[in-house]
């Protein structure tokens, strides 16, 4: 993994060149922008493989930011915020960042994090031969498309929504831990916060179950985790 170009965009300028320092030792072409404005020109200019996104910024805020490139491409985006509260806006929310680190952060954490999202993105991205599609009932889920629908209507997902639902579904009734699902997903342990598989699953819950209070295909186990229960499904290439 070398030579992918990442956008820091980060109106403090010691912290932004603090992180491409580690970055560039890293292998990595970086690009800084120091505002919301700025960062947006660059990620049009520049198409980076990866943002680096803070959330206060001056012009545009990283929130607005992070939704407009989020509607134009699916690369990761981590998110950084000098306060923890800010946390539960960028999960709640539903911005499509696709993590977050909160200030004041190790620099060789951020690293990894860069380079476990980039693993994992570029895997998803590979091409491959078939296009599978499952269908549980009134449930459809895309693989190569990232697309879901419920009774033909399309149903837009986070990237991160979506590979947790993708995950669980290719294992029907199989029981997977919080743990085993932020490692395959998030793919890390040491630095990860594990409620955020809490509040994704929330989060998709209320997008493709009818009464996200009593699921029909996503299940919580007690004291386990969670499975996927559709009943029968098709596969279809």
């Amino acid at each position: 993994m070398s030579g992918e170009k990442i956008l820091i965009v980060e109106d403090e300028k010691e912290i932004a060149e603090l992180v491409r320092d580690y970055l560039q030792q890293e292998g990595f072409e970086v690009f800084l922008a120091f505002d919301g404005e700025q960062g947006l020109k660059c990620y049009r200019e520049h198409g980076p493989e990866l943002i680096v996104l803070d959330i206060m910024l001056p012009k545009i805020d990283g929130m607005e930011v992070c939704r407009i490139i989020r509607n134009e491409t699916a690369i990761p985006i981590l998110m950084l915020s000098a306060k923890k509260s800010d946390v539960d806006k960028i999960l709640g929310l539903g911005l499509g960042a696709d993590d977050y680190v909160t200030k004041p952060f190790s620099p060789g954490e951020l690293v990894a994090r860069v380079k476990a999202h980039l693993r994992r993105y570029t895997r998803l991205s590979a091409p491959v031969e078939k296009q599978n599609i499952m269908r549980f009932g009134e449930l459809e889920i895309d693989a190569k498309g990232y697309n879901v629908y419920m009774q033909g209507k399309k149903i837009d997902l986070a990237a991160k929504e979506f590979e947790i639902l993708h995950l669980l579904a290719c294992h029907p009734r199989q029981v997977f831990t919080r743990e085993q699902i932020f490692d395959k997903i998030w793919g890390y342990h040491e630095y990860g916060d594990i409620n955020t598989v809490t509040v994704h699953i929330r989060r998709l819950r209320e997008k493709i179950e009818q009464d996200p209070s009593q699921p029909v295909f996503v299940k919580t186990v007690w004291g386990v985790g969670y499975k996927f229960d559709g009943g029968n499904y098709e596969i279809r290439n």
